[in-house]
């Protein structure tokens, strides 16, 4: 199946794009593209100072020239993520209180609104907004445009994340790193020449960012194999038939080839509309991405910068790869089904751990709420416990057929040059070891480090990783 056919039987699943469009000086089209998906609207071209010159500039230009109402906001921070102070200052864009929106840009000492009351009736009256930039602008633009009951057109400057296209928007919010749900964009429209010449450690990001959806397929395959949470037969497909070979060039990534930074590209839009399908991030990340949530969490910074989410979740990527290669090598076929149900801990012994482990951190109560989500009874434990002994040869079969071992995967980030150890983002082996009993109490999400739990084997597939030998060794 070739690109064209891909990208349409994409979009015929997606539920909220209905356009996609990519190749050389594909830009030009963007006001075509806006005029018709948004007849008689007006815009409101959305891009910080780097992405405005790259290709804001261009657009806001073109828009004028073809006699759509247009205004430009330039987000002047050198420095800034998508946190809900910023999602207000997008709503504020929609209504056209600009001078509102930047202060509230502005302000040191923001109070955020509670984001139960950020809703507002639709009115033809609104701006729509057209998003120039990568993936913080884009979940901005996104969750606002959601606020207002209408969608947005999406500009991509980089091949740097897969929420282009992703229903949910990923933003900070009382800090904690959350994803809002809210519509993906009406139209995309991709200048493959743009994307291809972003800096090249942004798109060595998105490369790791799609390589990440290879240990998530593999937690989401345990999930359903268990009876937890069964694979999307629409969603499940869309991206995972293809992503060896979006994966297959890492070099010409690194180059910046225009056809390897397309299907890489390609492959990042493929996941959002698998997202779109299933209503649920799940196709695109597990565990995996939970690292990078809980360093954002904390507002880790490496040299003064904070790293972008593709790199730390490089970090989270080759750490999940290892903690399979781990799980594979277990053998379930004996496991004391009864005997992990008796020793299974009562939902408020898992609260009070939870407040335990979350008790420093930004959102104390995080772990706490998540577990009395996610909790299973005996019962389910031992429903979920049983699959695993009983079908344990066949899961073995299944995950080992989706998954790339720690070595192949890291090969691979050395040749795009994507971080390859926890040190090229600031993060010591101790540091993240550390961070396990958080992951497992971060997201209601299923994950492997939740079997584990249920059957006992979880410092199986901890303290190996850190032992001498093991992936990331802790010398003494």
């Amino acid at each position: 199946m070739n690109s064209k056919e891909r990208i349409a039987k994409a979009l015929a699943i997606s539920t909220d794009t209905k356009v996609f469009e990519m190749g050389h000086d594909m830009s030009s089209c963007a006001a075509e593209t806006f005029t018709k998906c948004f007849p008689g609207k007006k815009a409101v071209i959305v891009a910080d100072t780097n992405t405005w010159k790259v290709l804001g500039d261009k657009v806001y230009a073109a828009f004028v020239e073809a006699g759509i109402p247009t205004v430009s906001y330039i987000i002047g921070k050198e420095e800034f993520h998508a946190h809900w102070q910023y999602v207000e200052m997008t709503d504020l864009l929609i209504e056209g209180r600009y001078d509102e929106a930047r202060a509230v840009e502005n302000a040191s000492d923001h109070i955020e609104s509670d984001r139960d009351k950020a809703f507002k009736e639709p009115s033809e009256d609104y701006n729509i907004l057209v998003a120039v930039g990568s993936g913080t602008i884009n979940d901005l633009c996104k969750l606002s445009s959601y606020h207002y009951g209408q969608q947005y057109l999406t500009l991509p400057t980089a091949a740097s994340v897969d929420g282009y296209s992703a229903f949910g928007a990923s933003i900070t919010y009382h800090g904690s790193k959350q994803t809002f749900s809210c519509p993906a964009p009406l139209a995309i429209v991709a200048d493959v020449d743009v994307i291809a010449g972003a800096p090249k450690e942004m798109t060595a990001a998105g490369y790791a960012d799609l390589a990440a959806k290879i240990p998530a397929g593999a937690e989401w395959i345990l999930a359903d194999a268990i009876g937890v949470e069964p694979l999307h037969p629409q969603a499940w497909p869309i991206l995972q038939d293809y992503l060896d070979g979006f994966l297959s060039d890492p070099q010409g990534v690194a180059e910046g080839d225009p056809d390897a930074v397309a299907d890489l590209f390609e492959g990042l839009i493929l996941s959002g509309f698998a997202m779109q399908a299933a209503r649920s991030s799940r196709p695109a990340s597990c565990s995996d991405h939970l690292f990078s949530h809980i360093l954002d969490m904390t507002d880790h910074r490496f040299n003064g910068q904070t790293q972008s989410h593709g790199f730390q979740v490089a970090v989270g990527t080759l750490t999940m790869c290892a903690v399979l290669d781990l799980f594979l090598k277990l053998d379930f076929s004996d496991l004391d089904v009864e005997a992990c149900v008796e020793a299974w801990p009562t939902l408020e012994q898992e609260q009070e751990r939870a407040l335990q482990i979350f008790r420093d951190l930004p959102a104390p109560r995080l772990g706490y709420e998540v577990i009395s989500q996610k909790y299973s009874t005996p019962d389910e434990v031992r429903a979920q416990l049983a699959a695993l002994k009983k079908d344990w040869q066949s899961i073995k079969e299944r995950i080992a057929a989706k998954s790339y071992p720690f070595g192949k995967m890291q090969a691979l980030f050395k040749t795009v040059e994507a971080p390859y150890d926890p040190a090229h983002i600031g993060v010591s082996r101790t540091q993240l070891k550390d961070l396990f009993p958080i992951i497992q109490l971060m997201r209601t999400r299923y994950n492997v480090f939740d079997l584990a739990k249920r059957g006992g084997f979880y410092e199986s597939l901890v303290e190996p990783l850190f032992a001498e030998g093991g992936a990331w060794e802790i010398n003494s």
